[in-house]
């Protein structure tokens, strides 16, 4: 992967306080289960949403981020994990050895948002650093990304990979798998927290 770029000391020294922010600013628009911190907000062409718009003194990280939606939709852990869920294992850039990651795919939860999957829509998928990988639906579907919540069977956390790493099966993809391992996943941001949707004009 392309070395991921940090922001300057508060976006990362703020990632806690930010996510209760995020939660905070929901309001009465509070995801599934009520009283549980988001982890995955999805925002932009989408068709529902269970918060309104960004609060830029409460969603810090968002803000930093300059992320910017109307309305969105906000997964905590429960909503996530209602979702069927898959598993790959790729063999990862860190550490050369296989692992099984397992999640929902990222079509479905797209779709759980209420994205069109049938409209050509580009994607970026934000990471609690500012990584932002840019990847068109037509790819995530062809490459049937992962939103990847357990690792080896057990939840990512954040700090690590988690709690969500969108990611495809590089070994198994004629498009990666005969790249350097260290060159397989740059579109695959760990650590994603932020997904925006837009319809490529």
């Amino acid at each position: 992967m392309h070395k991921r770029h940090f922001l300057a000391g508060t976006a990362l020294a703020g990632t806690a306080l930010a996510t209760a922010g995020m939660a905070r600013a929901q309001g009465t628009a509070r995801p599934a289960a009520a009283g549980q911190p988001t982890l995955l907000t999805v925002g932009g062409a989408i068709a529902k949403g269970n918060r309104g718009p960004l609060d830029k003194a409460l969603d810090q990280m968002l803000a930093k981020h300059k992320v910017q939606f109307a309305t969105a939709f906000a997964f905590d852990s429960a909503a996530l994990q209602r979702l069927p869920r898959v598993s790959i294992t790729p063999t990862l850039e860190y550490d050369g050895k296989k692992h099984k990651l397992t999640g929902p795919l990222l079509a479905t939860v797209l779709a759980e948002a209420g994205a069109d999957l049938k409209a050509p829509l580009r994607l970026g998928l934000r990471a609690v650093d500012g990584y932002n990988a840019i990847v068109s639906l037509a790819d995530v579907q062809a490459y049937r990304m992962v939103v990847a919540t357990h690792l080896d069977d057990q939840p990512m956390a954040l700090g690590g990979l988690g709690p969500q790493w969108a990611v495809y099966d590089a070994d198994n993809l004629p498009a990666f798998k005969d790249k350097p391992l260290q060159e397989r996943f740059a579109l695959c941001p760990w650590g994603v927290y932020y997904i925006d949707v837009a319809v490529q004009g």
